[in-house]
């Protein structure tokens, strides 16, 4: 947020020449404004790479939803401490109170449909645009997960939507995110800490839709990049730039524990180990499950192509909260490493668009690493 500075200009006024100027007997000390919090910067050099030179093996954390929850506490002091940067994925849903719920309408859907719950009371709305403003002043990113939330199985999912329809989406995102206090009546509390051109990409629910029907209503945002579609091929590979949006898919990697390919989400991991049933006293098998593959692909990708590793994830709880802590202490078992950097999405596009074409190229020709067991 930018500091406004108050001028004021006009004549001053005549005086005497022999007229004493008047001490003050005030008391009374002057008011100061209390400064605003200053943005944690960027931590990824802005540099070209030299002819041959290894580039640095970025890790791009993102979390889908960013609900209030402690896991986001147990995140940001992951990030504090080892240095890392993150990208948090902004539902639409939580700008709105329950009782402010049909200001939304999704795609196909009447008004205050949705698939997930709102906002909750005023409290918690206030209490979830705090967590978004301590997240977004620690330097980390700001994107959309849009609103309503719609997957296969519902009426009208994101798989079926056209262009028009993901437009609508994110209008309604950008709307609901700007006129958060008008729609709600809270008229107390922090103001938003940033604004809709801080949000350049975003995932869509459950990986839906398509880049001919989504890139069109991203690019009309000026929106720059994506994490919305499965990986094209297995293993890691270096993203590119599709219809005018960098491309960045959610990993079909090689799993050491499950000793077959999984998609590296948290909840796939879930479906693939037992279906998604709730099995809390299973928690530490499913952590070493997940916190292993997301080793196993930081191994290759560091020794190999060093293309960027994506780890997507939820704050939910699921299982016991068996996926959470496998993800907090992997952003500590490798941000910290040398020649490692933990990084946003919208920083990694500016490094990448850096690049010269020719380096870029080669990097993206590098085969996929952490295919099978021993590539």
């Amino acid at each position: 947020m930018a500091a406004i500075s108050l001028f004021v200009s006009g004549c001053a006024p005549s005086f005497k020449a022999e007229a004493a100027p008047l001490e003050s007997t005030s008391t009374t000390p002057a008011v100061v404004a209390p400064a605003l919090p200053t943005r944690v910067p960027s931590n990824v050099p802005m540099r070209k790479l030299a002819p041959g030179e290894k580039p640095p093996q970025f890790v791009l954390f993102s979390f889908d939803g960013v609900g209030v929850s402690p896991n986001w506490d147990e995140f940001l002091k992951a990030a504090e401490e080892s240095g890392a940067r993150f990208t948090a994925l902004m539902t639409g849903l939580y700008f709105l109170t329950d009782r402010a719920s049909k200001r939304y309408r999704g795609p196909g859907h009447l008004p205050g449909e949705s698939a997930l719950p709102f906002g909750g009371t005023r409290k918690e709305v206030r209490e979830q645009i705090g967590y978004l403003n301590r997240t977004w002043y620690a330097g980390h990113e700001m994107g959309t997960h849009f609103v309503g939330h719609f997957c296969a199985g519902t009426k009208y999912p994101g798989k079926d939507w056209t262009a028009g329809d993901w437009k609508n989406e994110l209008n309604q995102f950008f709307s609901l995110m700007q006129n958060w206090r008008r729609n709600t009546g809270i008229n107390d509390g922090p103001d938003l800490a940033f604004g809709p051109g801080a949000v350049k990409g975003g995932r869509t629910q459950c990986l839906e839709g398509s880049p001919e029907k989504l890139f069109p209503a991203l690019r009309a945002h000026q929106m720059t990049w994506d994490s919305s579609m499965p990986a094209a091929k297995p293993g890691i590979y270096w993203p590119s730039k599709t219809r005018g949006i960098w491309e960045f898919p959610v990993p079909y990697v090689y799993s050491p524990a499950l000793k077959a390919r999984q998609t590296a989400l948290d909840f796939n991991f879930w479906m693939t180990y037992n279906g998604a049933k709730n099995t809390p006293k299973q928690a530490p098998k499913i952590s070493r499950m997940v916190r292993g593959t997301y080793n196993y692909m930081y191994k290759r990708a560091y020794a190999g192509n060093r293309a960027p590793i994506v780890v997507a994830n939820h704050f939910n709880d699921w299982s016991g909260n068996a996926f959470n802590p496998a993800t907090w202490q992997f952003m500590r078992d490798v941000c910290g490493n040398p020649e490692t950097i933990c990084a946003t999405y919208t920083d990694l596009v500016s490094w990448l668009e850096l690049q010269d074409p020719a380096v870029l190229k080669e990097l993206q020709g590098l085969p996929p690493v952490a295919v099978d067991a021993k590539s």
